[in-house]
């Protein structure tokens, strides 16, 4: 485990303190959970434009086509 010190406004470390307070939560915890949900965030973010990259730009739109077509319906 790291050690991770972070410089924030003391009205920014208040309103962290009283979230984290209203959840049941220690600011660590909160930081903790917002780091987990901000990394899987990002890593969908890079799988998706991994296989972005990789894809048929005709066949997604084909697809999406279809789509658009089906929620018409």
């Amino acid at each position: 485990m790291s050690t991770l010190t972070i410089r924030l406004t003391d009205n920014t470390a208040e309103r962290l303190e009283a979230l984290a307070r209203s959840r049941g939560l220690s600011v660590n915890s909160l930081i903790e959970e917002r780091s987990v949900q901000a990394l899987a965030a990002w890593d969908a973010e890079c799988r998706f434009r991994s296989m972005a990259a990789e894809g048929d730009t005709a066949q997604a739109l084909s697809i999406l086509e279809r789509l658009d077509h089906q929620s018409a319906e």
